[in-house]
């Protein structure tokens, strides 16, 4: 049977960061090692990884991807060697792609000059403007990060590198969508963005569990029983207001210029291609993480011990991706999906998004439902209609661009009706002639509205 494509997340330097983000779930990674241990990945290690990976990707485009903790921390001649290796390893006819995640604080020349050269995707953290982004994304002092990120983003911009954004969705950029929207549009200038909602339960003690490791699929950890999220995490209808928002604004004005992931990934889930990001497959395994040391999780969401798959050095690669726990891994968040979710309208949309967030119990005490279900059905349910015209247009041949005009001639439709039916006998006509409304049309929109019509 051939491989089936994955994706590795790859922490060079593990959980170290130059940043102290309240909200950060990977920080305490740093407890899963011994004291003073060094967060560094070996060049044995690189060499390995690439060596194997490169090998065991059944597609003709093979994609790297780093993140962190900050990954720039490891220094350029890292990425230098990187470079090297992908090309010393790649096999013919195949193309390599690298992306790297980064806050965007140590960015220089020096820097994106290299990222230049080699068609680096660059990842930027950030959460809107400086009151939002500063909320919790601070340094190691406390101090805000916001001017550094954004000069990391000139020199981008300087160097003519590909850039995208990620974007927290947090309680108080929940709030403001349009603040959010706007800003990374208008100010950062990006043009594809990521919002990931955080979502964290408080933990039961120290080291490990200052944050509540996700629940085992199918746990009993209802709201009463679970417990609570910690403060930063977004309000469940708070986030899909947020995404509603945004979505209006680019639907009426961007659609084509910008890109936002979750819009892509629904749409091409309404024209029936099925979900092309793992929280909203119906089963999901295929997204790895890797720590600076060769060890391999399940997930980036579930670093814990207890989805350790092996270490890379001791096991190959391709034997621990296809361990028949992780295959268990990945389909029990199909099998352990409840009834009220098995049941609901949008499932083919969410299929329960990420087992990570399934910790409050159905309206009949079944445990597994999603922490953010009530904001994903608002979101999905405002979508629908403008995804079956994006379908329309798109099967019928037609550039998704149209969905515009379309939109923004309905919303005049609407706005003239409103102003029909809401006019009282004494308001100016709504036809715009200048006369009170009972001196000129009342009358005869009266007569039609008695004949029916």
């Amino acid at each position: 049977m051939p491989q089936t494509p994955f994706h590795i997340m790859t922490k060079p330097i593990g959980p170290i960061c130059n940043l102290d983000c309240k909200y950060c779930y990977y920080l305490e990674k740093e407890h899963l090692y011994p004291p003073r241990h060094s967060f560094r990945m070996t060049d044995e290690t690189l060499e390995n990884y690439i060596r194997q990976y490169l090998a065991a990707q059944p597609t003709q485009e093979i994609e790297f991807a780093w993140q962190g903790g900050e990954p720039t921390l490891m220094g350029l001649d890292f990425f230098k060697r990187m470079v090297e290796l992908q090309q010393k390893y790649c096999p013919p006819g195949k193309r390599v792609t690298t992306s790297l995640q980064t806050n965007g604080t140590l960015l220089n020349d020096e820097w994106c000059e290299f990222f230049k050269k080699h068609d680096f995707l660059v990842g930027i953290s950030i959460d809107g403007p400086p009151d939002l982004h500063d909320r919790y994304r601070v340094d190691k002092g406390g101090k805000p990060s916001f001017d550094q990120v954004m000069r990391g983003v000139k020199y981008l911009q300087a160097h003519e590198v590909r850039y995208n954004t990620l974007t927290v969705v947090h309680r108080y950029t929940g709030k403001r969508p349009l603040d959010v929207y706007r800003f990374l549009r208008d100010e950062v200038k990006t043009e594809f963005m990521q919002f990931i909602p955080i979502v964290e339960r408080v933990g039961e003690g120290e080291g490990l569990l200052w944050l509540a490791p996700p629940p085992a699929i199918g746990e009993d950890a209802s709201v009463e029983k679970g417990p609570p999220v910690q403060p930063w995490s977004v309000e469940p209808r708070d986030y899909g207001d947020f995404l509603s928002a945004v979505f209006d604004e680019w639907v009426r004005s961007d659609v084509g210029k910008v890109f936002v992931q979750l819009f892509e990934v629904h749409l091409g889930i309404w024209m029936g291609m099925g979900a092309s990001l793992c929280v909203f497959g119906e089963t999901c395994g295929s997204a790895l993480a890797m720590e600076h040391n060769g060890d391999l999780y399940s997930c980036d969401h579930y670093v814990y011990p207890e989805y350790l798959l092996g270490n890379i050095n001791e096991t190959p690669l391709i034997d621990l991706v296809n361990l028949p726990a992780q295959k268990k891994f990945g389909d029990d968040k199909r099998d352990a999906l409840p009834k009220y979710c098995r049941e609901c309208d949008v499932r083919f949309a969410c299929n329960g998004e990420c087992p990570k967030h399934r910790f409050y119990t159905t309206p009949d005490g079944e445990p597994g439902l999603n922490y953010l279900c009530a904001g994903y059905k608002r979101y999905f349910k405002h979508i629908d209609p403008y995804m079956r015209a994006f379908t329309r247009l798109l099967r019928s041949g037609r550039p998704a661009t149209e969905i515009m005009a379309l939109v923004r001639e309905h919303d005049a439709q609407r706005e003239t009706q409103a102003r029909w039916t809401s006019a009282s006998r004494n308001d100016p006509c709504p036809c715009g002639s200048g006369k009170k409304y009972k001196t000129c049309c009342w009358s005869k929109r009266g007569q039609a509205a008695a004949h029916g019509s």
